[in-house]
């Protein structure tokens, strides 16, 4: 099955790998955002809805919605953490939805939700942890998500430290 028609092929199965690369980053910092918001569930429904995914399911409606719920979850957050663990449980469930075209606006849909897991950790703990974040997640990423990402151009550069964040984890992957 083919992710739809565009620049490249993507499969079910490669698109599974790349949500389930998003899902350990999201794991990581949902707590982040309930110890911040413990009412607010829709980072949470965002990642388990990627969950579902991953574990074998179509993708549906369920992954966009729950998606577009965890961003409205973090522009209403209250500091920066919280925020961008919102976030990064938005990218896990619009992970089953990453586009097959080469612009490099796509990479961060693979690479956002840990670059926000390491600037977490930076806001947290300092820049070493950071690192270390980085560090894993390369390790963490396997083939199919190192295979999938070269299909794209370089993230593109940014003035924020989580784009800068994802540009040095891109570079770290290629």
């Amino acid at each position: 099955m083919s992710a739809g028609s565009g620049d490249f092929d993507l499969t079910t199965d490669e698109l599974r790998a790349v949500a389930a690369f998003v899902v350990g980053s999201a794991e990581a910092v949902l707590p982040v955002f309930e110890r911040a918001h413990p009412d607010d569930v829709r980072p949470r429904a965002a990642l388990d809805a990627a969950r579902v995914f991953v574990a074998g399911a179509a993708r549906s409606r369920l992954q966009r919605v729950t998606s577009l719920d965890a961003h409205r979850a973090a522009r209403e957050a209250t500091d920066e953490a919280a925020r961008l663990a919102a976030r990064a449980c938005g990218d896990a469930a619009s992970a089953a939805y990453l586009h097959p075209i080469a612009r490099a606006t796509q990479v961060g849909h693979v690479l956002r939700a840990t670059a926000s897991e390491a600037r977490i950790a930076e806001l947290l703990a300092g820049e070493a942890a950071a690192a270390e974040v980085l560090a894993s997640a390369s390790s963490r990423a396997g083939a199919v998500v190192r295979d999938v990402l070269s299909r794209y151009p370089a993230a593109p550069a940014g003035r924020s430290r989580v784009a800068r964040l994802m540009s040095e984890l891109d570079a770290s992957l290629r």
